[in-house]
């Protein structure tokens, strides 16, 4: 909201550097991060990789929808075999300190007030990074075939009917109330939040929950940290780090 700009910067100009270097130097397999914000308007849950994703609430997300869509055009005209991940609320040790879990806790050590948005009715499928990166190390070797190649079809497959590109879901598969979220960084601190409820913030969503039979059914294997013990993980890394 704050500075668009930025985006087209880093998710447009930047990506388009990722696409033209992977092409030039023939990678075997480009992977790249995309959101679950694409999937922005959608209510029908959990979200499938098959969804249309037109209706985007956020710059950020209308930028990574175009990263989909520049790298699907760039694998139809070069051949150049790539997967795109869509991120379902990542966490954990060494995150970014601007997401919610990183703030929650930095904010209920200090005595801060904790900003509850949509007063605390929303949901998220919460992602812990371990499972993320074993997610994503599982799928390099899992190349989307180009379109004269392809000798099965995986069921539920997101693959182009017109080039080797393929989008998949990287989420916990279980929608989590935001509340008990913030419940479990309280017992985990032994410390209660000041709570400061408010209203929807411009471009969220009310909820996300990811389908990710997809990633099953390429790498057998799904994310499966529990949240509590995320976030028991991040508030051990977060006290070590910080020495609090």
């Amino acid at each position: 909201m704050e500075n668009p700009r930025s985006y087209l910067d880093s998710n447009i100009v930047g990506s388009f550097n990722v696409l033209e270097t992977g092409l030039r130097l023939n990678v075997r397999h480009l992977l790249m991060a995309s959101t679950s914000s694409v999937y922005g308007a959608n209510t029908t849950m959990p979200f499938d990789e098959d969804q249309k994703t037109d209706t985007p609430l956020t710059i950020y997300a209308a930028t990574k929808k175009a990263n989909e869509t520049m790298a699907h055009a760039y694998a139809h005209l070069h051949g150049l075999h790539t997967t795109m991940f869509r991120f379902f609320t990542v966490y954990g040790p060494w995150g970014r300190p601007d997401m919610a879990l990183f703030r929650f806790t930095d904010a209920i050590l200090d005595g801060r007030a904790i900003d509850v948005y949509n007063h605390g009715s929303m949901f998220r499928d919460f992602t812990y990074v371990d499972d993320l990166v074993k997610s994503i190390r599982l799928l390099i070797n899992a190349i989307p075939p180009a379109p004269r190649d392809r000798t099965h079809r995986i069921q539920n497959d997101s693959i182009s009917p017109v080039a080797p590109f393929r989008v998949v879901n990287i989420g916990n598969s279980t929608k989590i109330r935001l509340l008990d979220f913030v419940e479990a960084i309280e017992d985990e601190l032994g410390q209660k939040a000041k709570r400061n409820y408010m209203g929807m913030q411009p471009g969220d969503v009310p909820a996300t929950w990811a389908d990710a039979s997809l990633l099953l059914e390429l790498t057998g294997y799904r994310p499966n940290t529990p949240y509590r013990e995320g976030v028991a993980n991040f508030v051990r890394w977060y006290r070590s780090y910080y020495n609090k």
